[in-house]
């Protein structure tokens, strides 16, 4: 089972490093990924999301392949690849994989104007080897789905970290 983590940022930017840093780290098999999201609310008040796995080209390629062998079933193969990547955008538009969209764009409309969030959903992680790589950014945790002291842990190390920097730079 899946762990759903939402860390708060100030800016975009700094929740894109983070998303880069897991995608690092499951390269290295420190963590497992099922899905990770930025939820921005730009300055004028609208929510985006960047997904990191985006299922329409695979599904489009899909379609278009079964539509290809369809269509030369029925002497036309052309008509079967131009049918078939419609089904597959179709498909792929329907079909949502990892964290609910809807999940997301309602937590994002609580966000002030300019900031950002990282949705990570975690199949597994070694916290003990991921949390000083992803600290350094600070951030606050929204939600999570884990135990209350593994929340609190957490939260500690993306605290700890702000604070000495801040005070390195206050030097």
């Amino acid at each position: 089972m899946s762990d759903l983590i939402v860390i708060a940022y100030d800016n975009e930017s700094k929740a894109e490093d983070v998303r880069s840093t897991l995608l690092r780290l499951q390269k290295e098999y420190l963590v497992d990924l099922e899905d990770a999201v930025v939820v921005t609310k730009t300055e004028d008040g609208k929510v985006r999301l960047n997904q990191s796995f985006n299922i329409m080209p695979a599904s489009i390629a899909s379609g278009s392949l079964w539509g290809l062998l369809v269509g030369m079933l029925f002497l036309n193969p052309l008509l079967g690849v131009a049918a078939g990547a419609a089904g597959g955008a179709l498909a792929g538009a329907l079909t949502d994989i990892g964290i609910d969209d809807g999940f997301m764009r309602e937590l994002g409309e609580a966000f002030e104007p300019g900031t950002s969030a990282l949705f990570i959903l975690v199949r597994e992680a070694r916290l003990d080897k991921v949390l000083p790589e992803i600290s350094r950014y600070g951030g606050k945790v929204l939600r999570t789905s884990l135990p209350k002291e593994q929340e609190e842990k957490i939260q500690a190390a993306l605290m700890g970290e702000a604070r000495n920097q801040a005070t390195q730079q206050a030097a």
